[in-house]
């Protein structure tokens, strides 16, 4: 299929040729690729906002069923355009096409689980209280409560998920099959990639005989778009995976507004390991290279990065950094997912080195680097040195942890209880030492929203037990996930339906 460089907006006409214009950029190149994409602008975002309304409650009041086949329609056009996306996707982003073949594979995966989510609306949270007539001294009315979709979503595209956390992920997926209407923002990085997606979303929606305003897709390489669609009178609420200051904009734009928005931001995490005594002395090896494998998978842009460890000093960690040293010493340099992440990543890096009491254990200095490339990175702090500064334990995104020697069980107490809130902790312990252990996951509960025991954190699965989200700065709200069928809820609120005759009841809440 032949990209447009043009948004996806009904069936808009080509924009302009005085509009600007941008470009992606290969990073393991950075040679910039074919196809300029139209910048977009506020009008373009008030028309996708104007079809959204429009289509809304037409969309809402679609069956479970007729969503279910929506979804499903998308899974199998994203299926008939894999090859394209895939291989624009990996000059885009410089991902290896094992990867990438396998995140599309979890993003159809995405949309035919919400797609059996949905189907028989047993999703809906229903109540039913019936009426008690004869009740003393009042009598009772009849209440039966459900959900219905909150009004059209913006979408922000993610940078290091360019298909599961992009235009037809998770966070597209269950807002369509809430009955929200879509307008994706596409992440600058790679919008190619967005324009095929979203081109298989607009050719499921033509095939399922639903409305077109029902999904929009709007490129930019700027803030200003983004400010604009959050700004948007129609848009009900936002969904954000990225940087906690991108987040934190947006947060506070979507409160700034005469009616304030809920804004679903996933911002970060350090996602702290805290490896007990007996464990590392049991599998001080395995856990050495299981950790530098999870340090540096996708080049350390994942979410569930572990960016902070803490074990307690003494041979057993001085094997451990050994062995780890060894494993990043003989990577290769790797390409980040563009030049922007890499520049950060390259000066949170030579912050933290700044900081008293941080060692380098392995790595080099990639600021200097061709590109996008980096190498690992393995710091070395000391408990007391990591209590005093709090900026050690502030998200490096990219393939960096630090290692925090502790002194005594103790003193993992007092540093689980210096963190802020973070997508997930992990504790690794033998069976001798359940009792601490208990002590540590007690205190690490009010911390995180996913703990994990003598597993590493990176990776997901998709399901309806999975929650990621966590207390902030993690996310903006810890009540919600990103992942799994209760993502849905996002987008859905409350509504109670008193002494209603049984032929006005919706179909979930009649007695039959």
């Amino acid at each position: 299929m032949e990209l447009m460089g043009q948004h996806l907006i009904s069936k808009q006409v080509p924009a302009a040729t005085n509009r600007k214009t941008f470009r992606a950029v290969n990073p393991v190149t950075n040679e910039f690729l074919d196809v300029y994409f139209v910048e977009g602008i506020a009008e373009d975002v008030a028309a996708a906002g104007t079809l959204a309304e429009r289509d809304f409650d037409f969309f809402r009041q679609t069956s479970g069923l007729q969503r279910a086949e929506l979804l499903t329609a998308i899974a199998d056009e994203l299926l008939v355009l894999k090859e394209a996306i895939v291989q624009r996707s990996n000059l885009e982003t410089g991902l290896p096409l094992p990867r990438l073949e396998g995140e599309l594979g979890r993003t159809i995966n995405q949309l035919q689980m919400f797609s059996r989510f949905v189907e028989n609306d047993d999703y809906k949270l229903t109540k039913i209280e019936q009426a008690v007539s004869d009740r003393q001294p009042l009598p009772k009315s009849d209440l039966r409560l459900s959900q219905i979709p909150i009004g059209p979503v913006a979408v922000f595209g993610a940078s290091n998920f360019p298909l599961a956390f992009s235009v037809a992920g998770g966070d597209t997926a269950s807002a369509l099959a809430a009955g929200c209407p879509v307008i994706f923002k596409g992440h600058p990085a790679h919008p190619g990639t967005s324009e095929l997606a979203g081109r298989a979303i607009q050719q499921a929606i033509k095939k399922t005989g639903l409305p077109d305003g029902i999904f929009s897709l709007i490129q930019g390489s700027g803030h200003e778009i983004g400010a604009a669609l959050v700004k948007q009178p129609q848009i009900k609420a936002v969904t954000f995976t990225g940087s906690s200051a991108g987040g934190r904009a947006l947060f506070d734009l979507a409160a700034a507004r005469p009616d304030p928005i809920l804004v679903f931001a996933e911002m970060g995490s350090v996602n702290p390991i805290f490896i007990l005594p007996q464990a590392l002395q049991d599998d001080c090896h395995l856990l050495a290279v299981k950790y530098a494998e999870s340090v540096t998978l996708g080049v350390g842009q994942f979410c569930t990065n572990p960016g902070l460890l803490f074990a307690m000093k003494g041979e057993d960690l001085d094997d451990f950094l050994r062995v780890t040293n060894d494993y990043l010493s003989r990577m290769e340099p790797m390409p980040m997912l563009h030049i922007g992440i890499k520049e950060n990543f390259s000066e949170k890096l030579k912050q933290l080195t700044a900081v008293q009491g941080v060692s380098r254990v392995t790595g080099i200095d990639s600021q200097g680097s061709k590109g996008c490339f980096v190498s690992p990175t393995l710091l070395l702090v000391s408990a007391a040195d990591f209590l005093r500064e709090p900026s050690i334990s502030e998200e490096v995104f990219g393939p960096s942890s630090v290692v925090v020697q502790c002194e005594s069980q103790e003193q993992m107490l007092v540093l689980a209880e210096k963190l802020q809130g973070e997508l997930s902790a992990t504790v690794f312990a033998s069976t001798t030492e359940e009792n601490f252990c208990r002590k540590l996951l007690t205190l690490l509960e009010r911390k995180v929203g996913r703990l994990i025991l003598n597993e590493f954190p990176t990776g997901l699965e998709v399901c309806s037990a999975m929650h990621h989200g966590g207390p902030y700065p993690a996310t903006t709200d810890s009540h919600f996930t990103s992942v799994g069928t209760m993502a849905i809820n996002r987008f859905l609120r409350q509504i109670c339906y008193q002494n209603f005759s049984a032929n006005l009841l919706p179909s979930e809440l009649q007695n039959t």
